[in-house]
């Protein structure tokens, strides 16, 4: 039994190099009036692959195996930029780490303006 792992590997990372790219998920980078937006997306991937091979009772011989692969590709939101200002948008729900993402640069501007009032003071 020979599998050709290093060839299935090559044709799937040549899909997704062809395929999963935010131009062919959700489009190129775009302006919105004085906003430049760019798609963002996430993708994921899984590969499996197994074989085996015998010989029965009687003494007739076997082998077989298998391999699959999944993609998927999701757009998560929108980097958005003015001027010197960089926003991420979420696209839907945000939840977990993509949630907390969304509030960095809220959490960035309030220590700025705290750091400025600091030093007027000081």
């Amino acid at each position: 039994m020979e599998l050709h792992f290093d060839e299935l590997l090559g044709k799937i990372t040549d899909f997704i190099k062809s395929e999963a790219k935010t131009d062919t998920v959700v489009g190129d980078q775009f302006d919105l009036g004085e906003f430049k937006c760019v798609p963002v997306i996430k993708v994921g991937m899984g590969f499996g692959s197994g074989g085996g091979e015998g010989t029965e009772a009687k003494g007739k011989r076997g082998e077989g195996m298998g391999a699959g692969a999944g993609v998927g590709i999701e757009p998560i939101g929108f980097l958005v930029t003015r001027a010197e200002e960089i926003s991420f948008l979420a696209a839907g729900k945000t939840k977990g780490l993509a949630a907390a993402f969304e509030k960095v640069p809220d959490l960035i501007e309030k220590i700025a303006k705290t750091r400025q009032k600091e030093e007027a003071t000081a």
